[in-house]
């Protein structure tokens, strides 16, 4: 069974930034997992933001957040991370950490994960 916490929400103005943290707990090796960062604004749906397989290079980014967002890892101590920069009021969302063992791929998809941490808090305002 693998754990995920997120930290690292909370409110920040147009164009901060923010770092979020999920730590993993897991009897799994931490690299045999797709993790990624997922959002829900209120009343919408959750959605992918950044995701990457955590025994290789590869990441992937909603086309919304490229070039602002990126996602990296600490695999010694089995960390994810989502820098957040020159963020936006839509931007604004419960952000959560996700995790779902490597089964040769990795999809931005809500449906193919199994472990969700219980979110943190992103606001920006102008």
């Amino acid at each position: 069974q693998v754990q995920v916490a997120e930290s690292g929400g909370g409110s920040v103005q147009v164009g901060g930034s923010l770092k979020l943290s999920c730590t993993v707990s897991s009897r799994y090796r931490f690299k045999d997992y797709c993790m990624g960062w997922f959002r829900q604004a209120p009343g919408k749906e959750r959605e992918g933001v950044a995701l990457m397989y955590t025994g290789g290079p590869s990441t992937y980014y909603a086309d919304s957040v490229k070039g602002r967002f990126t996602i990296s890892r600490d695999s010694a101590n089995n960390t994810l991370y989502l820098q957040m920069n020159s963020l936006k009021p839509e931007d604004t969302a419960m952000y959560y950490c996700a995790a779902e063992g490597y089964g040769g791929s990795c999809h931005m998809d809500t449906s193919l994960f199994g472990s969700w941490g219980q979110g943190t808090q992103v606001i920006v305002s102008s």
